[in-house]
Formats: structure tokens, sequence, C-alpha cells
């Protein structure tokens, strides 16, 4: 950020920096969301570069070499360490520019690479969406640079929560649940032995169950509302299918056994009433599970 004070020139030109600095921002995004041709995206980097280029001329918004502290030796890890700090303090513009010094100007450092996650990290706490897209390429460009570094595992964990913090509720649209769900279980199978699996776990089963959610609706809509009982059938099927640790699987395996007993298939409903039974100890759905089961079962033995 640019320091507050100094001379009239420099008041004047800090919104010219701003704007340049907001068109940037705005141009990468796009670029990030589409596809384009090596053409487009030559003169894409130009643009890119000539913004760039405009924006530091215009204002001093980073920290610079002459902000080190005379005598520095190691000043990547003077920059590192103000970089989290300032992330630690949820400056996330303060913290990025630390963070890019030490990137984009000590190639041979060691922290190089934690530098690289720190932007990422800094984006993914901005937590807009222009940020969240920013930081999503952020680790995607960092488990490719740097596949074989000790926090490539953290890089996965922090690419799949850019999805994450993106997911909607269960009756939208589930592209950004789907994509959470595929990157961690990419973490799963590439860091099987990483401290972060539990973690990873619990923010996966938050996706799954929002995916699976957003289709047991569907069923259920079919169900009571439509009465579309082959569909409902097949919906909740798919869901016990996809999602067998699904957490509210009780009211998928209640509301399936229905469905299916509203079509004359009491034989095939009744495991479904005794999974139930037999899975949870608590659910809203046991006493009426219960009694068609007892029901069921008179039913079955009067036929036979």
């Amino acid at each position: 950020m640019a320091a507050r004070g100094g001379a009239d020139v420099n008041r004047t030109l800090k919104p010219s920096a701003v704007s340049l600095k907001a068109n940037l921002k705005r141009t990468e995004v796009a670029a990030l969301r589409k596809k384009v041709t090596p053409a487009s995206a030559a003169s894409t980097m130009l643009a890119f570069a000539f913004l760039a280029v405009l924006a530091g001329s215009l204002a001093a918004c980073g920290p610079k070499n002459s902000d080190l502290p005379p005598g520095t030796t190691r000043p990547d890890q003077f920059l590192y360490d103000r970089g989290m700090q300032s992330l630690n303090e949820k400056k996330w513009l303060k913290a990025r520019e630390y963070f890019r010094e030490i990137y984009d100007n000590y190639p041979q450092s060691s922290l190089r690479p934690e530098a690289k996650l720190g932007i990422g990290d800094s984006l993914l706490g901005e937590g807009s969406a222009e940020a969240l897209v920013l930081a999503a390429n952020e680790y995607n460009e960092f488990l490719t640079f740097f596949p074989t570094h000790a926090r490539a595992d953290y890089a996965q964990y922090k690419l799949g929560m850019t999805h994450f913090e993106e997911m909607l509720g269960p009756d939208r649209d589930q592209t950004q649940t789907r994509q959470a769900i595929a990157e961690f279980e990419t973490f799963v199978e590439r860091f099987p032995n990483s401290k972060l699996m539990p973690d990873v776990q619990a923010r996966l089963r938050e996706s799954r169950d929002r995916l699976s959610e957003s289709n047991y609706r569907v069923g259920y809509f079919y169900f009571r509302t439509a009465r579309w009982y082959p569909g409902a059938i097949d919906r909740f099927r798919s869901v016990l299918e996809n999602d067998p640790g699904y957490t509210n699987r009780d009211a998928v395996y209640f509301y399936l056994a229905e469905s299916l007993l509203s079509v004359d298939r009491a034989a095939e409903a009744l495991p479904y009433y005794e999974r139930l039974i037999k899975e949870f100890e608590k659910s809203e759905y046991l006493e009426k599970a219960n009694e068609r089961i007892e029901s069921l079962k008179k039913l079955m033995a009067k036929r036979n």
C-alpha cells in the first residue's frame, strides 16, 4: 500500500496507480476464467506487463529494498517475516506485497516457494470471488513448479479450499462443490500420510454432504410434490451409490423405501427400513420405520 503523506505529485499519481492495479486484477481474473488462443494469450501477457510497469512506476505500493534495515544480511527472510506478520494480522494486501517482492526479486531464495504459498494464502484470506480464482491459480502454479516440495500437501489442501469457499447451497448450482471434492480426493490419493489428512477428510465430508443433499432434495421433490416415484427411486439410489457415507442417509433410506412401497415393491422396500434401524440409533424416521417393518412382515407372511 502506498505510504500516506508525501509530495503533491505523489498524491496526484496515486489514484491512477490504484486504478491501473484494479484493471490489472480484473484482466487477470478474466483470463483465468476463460480459454484463450496463443495470439490472445500473448496480447494479454503484454497488457499485464504494461499495466504492471505503469502501476509500479506511478506509486510506491510495495515493500522496497530501501525499506530494509541497514546491515540486513537476509533481506528475503526479513520480507518473509514481515509478510507472515501481515498475514497473521489479516492485512491481506500488505502481506501479498511482501511475498511478491520475494518471489519476483529473489529467484535463488529458499523462501521463494513459501512466498508463493503466502500469496495464495493472502488471496484465500481476502475471500472475494476474484481473489479465490487468483488464489487457485497460485496454488496450481506451486504444485506445477514445486511438485516435490515438503508443503505440496498444503498447497493441494488450500487449492481445494478455494472451491470449498465458493460452494453454494444445496438448492443451487453445485459446480464448485464438485471441484472441491475432486481436489480433496486428489489430496487423499497423493498425500495419504499427511498431517493435514484429518482436516481434509472433514472438508471432503462436508463437500460430499452438500452434493448429496442437493441430489436428495431433487428426489424428495419427485416423491412429495411431483409424486413421480420412479424418478425418486433412481435419485435416492444414486445418492446411496455415489456417497454411502452421506451423513443424512437415514432420510434417503426412509423415502427410498416409501417410494418403493408406493409402486407395490414391498420386498425391495423392507431392507431399506431395516438398514435405517440398524445404522441409526437416533433418527426422526425410526418410529415410522419400525411400524413399516412390522406391517410389511405381516403382509408378506399372509402372501406366503
